[in-house]
């Protein structure tokens, strides 16, 4: 947030000893016009550096280019750009120059605008949209900017300006879908900060930020969802100017590692290698805790240090740093050993490090402005609030790899707040299908108590399972009638809705009751009385007759005759029976006979006398 100033300062520094030899990116998005059919193609958008861009999302609107106030410098008091019920929002075209980009889209806002297209004066390539530096305007506004900004080219801005006035609608949307890559299930992100604290409302903001998105930070880390690296700017010293005050006060370790002077002012307060060395605790705080496996304490380091040792009360002390450190009971000693002597006139392997990594590689280009925050190697553009920065974030993982802190009530777009997002709704049961996330609404059947609903989500959802009856008797007729209830819902969603036994109908919208009565269709039998009753019948038979609603038929009552059916019946049973009982007995007793007459013919019977086996002889 050292803005622009800084960034200057820096290339200077690093021009001076000849190895500028980085870049400055400017990040994009993609904007497509999809009307008129002449201007209907994608073309490139320079991400604002202000305000909340739709990382991972995409914002459809209609342009407007107004007939005054067109450099939007001025309040759009006598307009009101809010889209109508059923209308798309409104994008607001404005020109480049007399007033900052930041004030444009302040007045934008204000006047109800959706996003703000500035479009360049000149024919050059796109530049980034960044805030006032700091102390040249009003900028209490710029943090309270929350729609996103996009600059164009002149040719671009001059093509929708000629269409409109030809009464053409221009409808564009704008695509932050590949603004931020998202290559897996993981974000590695980056915050380039400072630990200064005395530049005003900037830095507080700064602090402000920490201290919000601390809890978020530490969440998505302990769980594995992130890697977050905390990054320090410094510049050196060129040579020729190492005697200096300004490279003596601003410097440590010979002119190696510099940082501005916290209140502009050499003769008070903090010097600028004060804040390079807090700048090193910090950051060997980090590689400290990471050793340990603990990378999160960072966060509770720099929050802490902010309260407890800030500038205003003479507390940015080593000593209060190491009183936050023995709080937070990480290793002191190996966080000395890694600062190492201030005063010496060697290289720092943390810090020379920082100055490594501050020089673009690849897509990310240099980093320039503080704080800056880089998420999958790319810068982000906006707003430095726990929302904005939070769906940047969310936007760098693979889709549906996301944890579920994405899909909070912190990222909502409000996409359902209006018109239920064109998605189904059960409006007597508050039951609908759309589902709000960082990456905009989608129509999703939901799944309600363990109860699934299915359907395309757009047009209609229908509950599943046997528990859909539950919700709205599953869009099934159900009537109430003299304490008696009927339903057309089968529990089955797959069955569809059938009107109960007793009505007819679509089992929908109604079932009426059938008259079996009228009809004829029961209660037929000789001498019956039928009545009918909601949703079934009455029938009375003659006077000592009873009857059968199974058979449709009257019976008489238990009579001598009838009893004496039944005991003729039971004589008969009890006779079969016994007749039973005396051939079984009957056949054994001629089978054992039988048995008895084939032994005896090869063995003696028990009551058969014995033959005598002597033999007499004759002297």
């Amino acid at each position: 947030m050292m803005g622009a100033k800084l960034g200057l300062l820096l290339c200077v520094c690093v021009l001076l000893l000849g190895c500028c030899v980085g870049r400055f990116v400017v990040e994009k998005n993609s904007l497509k016009v999809t009307s008129p059919k002449s201007l209907k193609g994608t073309y490139e958008c320079a991400i604002g550096n202000f305000g909340v861009p739709k990382y991972g999302g995409t914002l459809v609107g209609s342009v407007l280019y107004p007939k005054v106030n067109q450099k939007g410098c001025t309040n759009f008091s006598d307009v009101n750009f809010q889209s109508k019920p059923g209308g798309l929002p409104t994008f607001l075209l404005v020109d480049r120059g007399d007033c900052y980009f930041t004030l444009k889209a302040w007045n934008a806002q204000n006047g109800g605008a959706a996003a703000i297209l500035v479009a360049d004066d000149k024919a050059e390539t796109l530049i980034t949209m960044d805030t006032p530096e700091e102390g040249k305007a009003n900028d209490d506004y710029v943090d309270k900017i929350s729609i996103p900004s996009a600059l164009i080219s002149k040719s671009l801005g001059d093509s929708i300006k000629q269409a409109l006035s030809d009464g053409e609608m221009v409808n564009i949307n704008l695509d932050w879908r590949e603004s931020l890559p998202h290559p897996d299930d993981r974000v590695e992100y980056e915050l380039w900060t400072n630990s200064n604290d005395e530049c005003g409302p900037k830095c507080d903001s700064l602090i402000n930020f920490l201290k919000d998105f601390k809890g978020v930070a530490q969440q998505l880390e302990k769980r594995g969802f992130t890697q977050f690296t905390p990054r320090y700017i410094t510049w050196f010293c060129p040579e020729a100017f190492l005697l200096s005050r300004q490279c003596k006060s601003q410097c440590i370790n010979n002119g190696r590692y510099c940082a501005p002077d916290p209140e502009q002012d050499f003769s008070r307060g903090y010097d600028g290698k004060d804040v390079v060395v807090q700048n090193l605790r910090q950051a060997c705080f980090y590689k400290v805790a990471n050793e340990s496996g603990k990378p999160w304490q960072w966060w509770d380091y720099v929050t802490d240090f902010s309260i407890r040792c800030p500038m205003k009360e003479n507390k940015y002390t080593e000593e209060c740093s190491d009183q936050v450190i023995k709080s937070l009971g990480v290793d002191l000693k190996k966080i000395k050993d890694c600062v190492g002597d201030p005063h010496a006139d060697i290289e720092n392997p943390v810090l020379k490090a920082e100055q490594d990594a501050q020089i673009g590689k690849g897509s990310r280009g240099d980093v320039t402005i503080l704080p800056t925050l880089v998420i999958n190697n790319r810068q982000y553009r906006g707003k430095l609030s726990r929302p904005a920065v939070l769906k940047a974030i969310c936007s760098g993982f693979l889709e549906t790899t996301e944890p579920s802190i994405c899909l909070t009530s912190d990222l909502e777009t409000n996409e359902c707040l209006e018109n239920n997002g064109g998605c189904w709704q059960d409006k007597s049961s508050n039951i609908t299908a759309c589902r709000d996330t960082f990456r905009g609404r989608v129509c999703e059947c939901p799944i309600v108590q363990n109860v699934k609903f299915v359907g395309d989500g757009y047009t209609h959802c229908e509950a599943s399972g046997s528990l859909s009856c539950q919700f709205n008797n599953g869009g099934c007729w159900k009537g109430v009638q003299g304490g008696r209830a009927y339903s057309a819902c089968l529990d089955d969603y797959r069955k569809g809705c059938t009107c109960p036994p007793g009505f007819r109908g679509d089992g929908v919208q109604s079932c009426e009751d059938i008259d079996e009565c009228k009809e004829k269709t029961a209660c037929q039998c000789p001498g019956c009385k039928c009545k009918n009753t909601w949703g079934s019948y009455e029938c009375k038979c003659k006077s000592g007759l009873f009857y059968s609603r199974e058979n449709d038929t009257c019976f008489g009552e238990y009579s001598a005759s009838v009893l004496n059916i039944w005991v003729i019946i039971l004589v008969l049973v009890v006779a079969v029976a016994g007749g039973y009982a005396f051939y079984k007995y009957r056949i054994q007793r001629y089978m054992d006979s039988e048995i008895r007459a084939i032994m005896a013919q090869y063995m003696p019977l028990d009551n058969q006398p014995e033959v005598s086996n002597q033999v007499h002889h004759n002297i």
